[in-house]
């Protein structure tokens, strides 16, 4: 099959830096045939970032004998239309430039992390004191980062008078349900009102399932008693009835090594039973960001062929936690599928570090430096700082503090606002060895809420017009 006929869009800044990584990409077929053939059209503009659809379709006369378009990954807008106009498929490339050679060899391979075989409970631990609304509420949340029971946690001692009224509520919805209380009370009312599963039952109080149709979740009658899980067990074979076991996970200095060992001796005597592990013992309990607490127990969940979590999210620490426990069961069931490591399948659960931080060295960014014509600044970070520069001189710091002196924008406010906005961005993306790209939002992975980008366009459209006036009356 022949090569593909590309067409990169790009900006005067940015031509030469894509000519130099598209050879490369070329030149490291070796002997082989390369894997597409390209050209590059420079479209009039100095940064390739502020292209947009609106902006190609008037200056882009036609694509020559292009197979696809491939324009700037900053390019703001539905560039849909672009194809239409063109007759060839249209592709925003890699934000940054310099990660063409991984956007390439990545086409047709994006992992596939449709799947996965852990299934998510997720508890409302305050559930005895929300309304139902609230109730039903918090159960979308949960399931919307990926959940698939609902757990209603009773409160000991707190009396829950609604119970019936919330699960039922809930089944309305085709919501699937668990109850978790000590009482013996509360399980029977969950289970007659339409409960999926009852949460946690032990070999003293097993004949709560036999009242019921609920799935019960077994657990030791006393802490660590693997031979009274195994009981309980043996009885739900012995009277065919499904159930779930949970040999429970202790936190940190409080058994978490040992009880590691439990569930692995659970598997080893029952390699076809479903098994539920409680993780909020890990991610509730120990000051640390859960993102990797998640990533390392779904690992040895995965290795375990674990088939259930019960997840929490209650600490505002692990105000995510739910979301990445999702994420990480599909990573881990993409890799064991491809007998592979856990790398190169998502970005999502690194949130403080990226794997290649610093795509500019400073001498490349002094050479992009030298070509820029116009008063309007650009920012990039190196392993050596932040660099701010533009038609007056490029300027290094690790401090933005230190850089105010030489960008003489105290009479333009709002380009000062924006300067320290990006600044910010730039000195933290520095400091914790993150991607940094001048007018995108740092990518906190799955433990960030995703910012759009009306606010930021309406910003530039705002500061554009007000330098066109203060242009107009100046000259008036």
């Amino acid at each position: 099959m022949s090569a593909k006929n590309l067409l990169f869009l790009t900006g005067k800044l940015a031509e030469k830096s894509l000519a130099k990584v598209l050879t490369q990409i070329q030149s490291q077929q070796g002997g082989n045939t390369p894997p597409f053939k390209y050209r590059i059209e420079q479209i009039g503009i100095s940064v390739a970032a502020l292209m947009t659809p609106d902006l190609i379709a008037r200056r882009l006369k036609d694509t020559g004998d292009a197979d696809k378009v491939i324009v700037p990954g900053l390019c703001l807008g539905d560039i849909a239309p672009l194809a239409a106009q063109y007759g060839v498929p249209v592709e925003r490339g890699p934000a940054d430039l310099k990660d063409l050679p991984q956007y390439f060899g990545q086409v047709g391979l994006t992992p596939d992390l449709s799947d996965y075989r852990v299934q998510i409970f997720a508890e409302i631990v305050d559930a005895p004191v929300l309304s139902v609304a609230a109730i039903v509420a918090k159960a979308q949340s949960y399931q919307a980062q990926g959940a698939n029971v609902i757990d209603l946690g009773c409160l000991p001692g707190v009396p829950f008078p609604h119970l019936k009224e919330a699960v039922q509520a809930l089944k309305g919805l085709d919501f699937k349900v668990s109850v978790d209380s000590l009482s013996s009370d509360d399980l029977l009312t969950a289970g007659h009102a339409g409960a999926d599963f009852l949460l946690s039952l032990t070999e003293k109080t097993l004949w709560i399932a036999h009242e019921v149709a609920a799935t019960p979740v077994l657990i030791p009658a006393k802490p660590h008693n693997l031979p009274s899980l195994y009981r309980a067990i043996e009885a739900c074979k012995k009277a065919g009835k499904p159930f779930i076991a949970d040999a429970i996970l202790d936190p940190i200095h409080f058994g978490l090594t040992q009880s590691i060992v439990r569930y692995q001796a659970l598997r080893k005597k029952y390699p076809d039973i479903t098994i539920m592990m409680g993780i909020g013992n890990l991610t509730e309990l120990t000051d640390a960001d859960t993102t990797g607490i998640n990533t390392l127990l779904f690992g040895i969940i995965s290795e375990l062929n674990i088939n259930a979590v019960l997840a929490t999210s209650v600490s505002p620490h692990a105000v995510n936690a739910i979301a990445e426990a999702d994420l990480a069961r599909r990573v881990m069931h993409a890799a064991k599928t491809d007998d592979r490591l856990p790398r190169g399948y998502s970005h999502g659960l690194m949130g403080l570090h990226d794997r290649r931080p610093f795509s500019y060295k400073p001498d490349e960014i002094a050479e992009i430096a030298s070509l820029v014509k116009d008063p309007n600044f650009r920012i990039q970070v190196s392993e050596q700082g932040v660099h701010v520069y533009n038609r007056s001189g490029l300027h290094q710091a690790t401090d933005p503090f230190a850089l105010y002196p030489s960008l003489d924008v105290h009479e333009d406010a709002s380009h000062a606002f924006y300067l320290g906005v990006e600044l910010a961005r730039a000195q933290i993306a520095w400091q914790l060895k993150k991607r940094y790209v001048q007018d995108q939002a740092l990518d906190w992975g799955v433990s960030a809420t995703p910012l759009t980008s009306e606010a930021k366009i309406a910003h530039r459209e705002a500061a554009l017009t007000a330098r066109k006036l203060a242009a107009k009356k100046a000259k008036s």
